[in-house]
C-alpha cells in the first residue's frame, strides 16, 4: 500500500483518538492496540516518514494515559483506606457511640439478668452449647470449642458469618432503625450472657485473654456495622430538607462505605478465631499482646485517626 493510501484510509481515526481521546480503561487499551498495529506497519514500509514519527508520538501518549489511568486506581484504594473512610468514620461518629452504648446496655442487662436468673444462659445460648461447655470445662479444656474442625474451614466459615451477620445488622436499618436495633440487642444478649457464663464459673479472666483475641475486632465491627445501620434509618426518618429519597441514596452509600471498611477487619478477626484462638494455653504476654494491638487498632483507627485528621484538613 502507498503511503498516501495508507495516511487517507486512516487519518480520520488517527485524528480522533489524538482530538477526542477516550476516558475508558478498555477503550484506551483498543486504542493502543490499534496504533501499535499502524505504528508496526508504518515502521515496516516508510520508516523514515513523518507518519511513523506521528504514530509513535500517539501511541506514546494513549499509552501514559493508560498507565496514569492504572496508577490513579492504586491511589485512589489508598485514598480511600487513608482519607475517605476515616472522614466518613469522622462523620458518623455520634452513630458509633450510640451503637456502642446500645449494645453494652444490652449486654449488661443481660449479664444483670443471668446473675439473677439460672435458665437466663441456657435461654440465650442453648442447652447444646452450654452442656458442650459444661463438658469441656470438666475436661480441664473450657475452651476447647475453638479446636473443632479444620482450621481453614473454620477460618472460611467464620468470615462469612461474620460478613453475614454484620451486613445483617447494617440492611435491616431500612426498617427506620428498629431492625438494627433489634440486631444489636441480639448480639448484645448473647455477648453479656456469655461473659457471664465464664465469670460465674471462675474463667472469666481466662475467658476475656483467650475469646477476645478475636472478639474484640469481631465485636468492634458489629457495633460499627450497627452504626452504618444507624446511618442508613436516619436518612429514611430524618432527610432534613433533601428529599427523601435522595436522603436515602445519601445516607446507603455513606452506610455501605463503612460496611466496606470493614470487610478487612472481618477477615482479620476470622483468621484469629480459626489459627490462633484455639491456642487457648499460650503465654499470658502473647495473648494480651495479640488483644491490646487488636484494641489499640480500633481506637486509633476509628476514634483518634479520624478526629486528627478532620483537624488537619480543617486547618489547610
Amino acid at each position: 500500500m502507498r503511503e498516501g493510501l495508507f495516511i487517507k484510509k486512516n487519518i480520520d481515526k488517527w485524528k480522533q483518538y489524538q482530538y477526542e481521546p477516550a476516558t475508558d480503561p478498555d477503550e484506551m487499551a483498543g486504542q493502543f492496540t490499534d496504533l501499535v498495529n499502524d505504528l508496526g506497519y508504518s515502521k515496516t514500509f516508510y520508516p523514515q516518514s513523518r507518519v511513523t514519527q506521528y504514530l509513535n508520538g500517539l501511541a506514546s501518549r494513549i499509552y501514559l494515559g493508560i498507565y496514569r489511568n492504572k496508577r490513579e486506581e492504586v491511589s485512589r484504594i489508598a485514598r480511600f483506606w487513608k482519607t475517605e473512610l476515616p472522614l466518613m468514620v469522622r462523620k458518623y461518629h455520634r452513630e458509633i457511640l450510640y451503637s456502642f452504648l446500645i449494645f453494652v446496655l444490652f449486654a449488661v442487662i443481660a449479664a444483670f439478668s443471668a446473675a439473677h436468673d439460672e435458665t437466663f444462659v441456657r435461654g440465650v445460648l442453648g442447652d447444646q452449647y452450654v452442656d458442650m461447655t459444661e463438658d469441656n470445662i470438666a475436661r480441664g479444656d473450657p475452651f476447647g470449642v475453638y479446636k473443632n474442625g479444620d482450621q481453614l474451614s473454620m477460618f472460611f466459615w467464620i468470615a462469612v458469618n461474620n460478613i453475614k451477620v454484620s451486613f445483617m445488622v447494617f440492611v435491616l436499618g431500612f426498617l427506620v432503625n428498629i431492625g438494627t436495633v433489634w440486631q444489636l440487642f441480639k448480639n448484645g444478649v448473647m455477648l453479656g450472657a456469655f461473659q457471664y457464663y465464664f465469670f460465674s464459673k471462675g474463667l472469666g479472666w481466662a475467658s476475656v485473654l483467650v475469646i477476645w483475641i478475636h472478639g474484640t475486632l469481631e465485636i468492634s465491627s458489629i457495633i460499627i456495622a450497627g452504626a452504618a445501620g444507624l446511618v442508613l434509618g436516619n436518612s429514611i426518618l430524618f432527610p432534613g430538607t433533601h428529599r427523601r429519597i435522595v436522603s436515602l441514596k445519601r445516607g446507603g452509600k455513606d452506610g455501605l462505605k463503612l460496611m466496606i471498611g470493614l470487610v478487612p477487619i472481618f477477615i482479620v478477626a476470622a483468621f484469629l478465631e480459626g489459627f490462633v484462638t484455639r491456642y487457648s494455653k499460650m503465654p499470658i504476654a502473647i495473648s494480651l499482646t495479640i488483644l491490646l494491638s487488636s484494641l489499640t487498632f480500633v481506637i486509633w483507627y476509628f476514634v483518634i485517626y479520624p478526629i486528627r485528621l478532620e483537624k488537619k484538613m480543617r486547618a489547610l
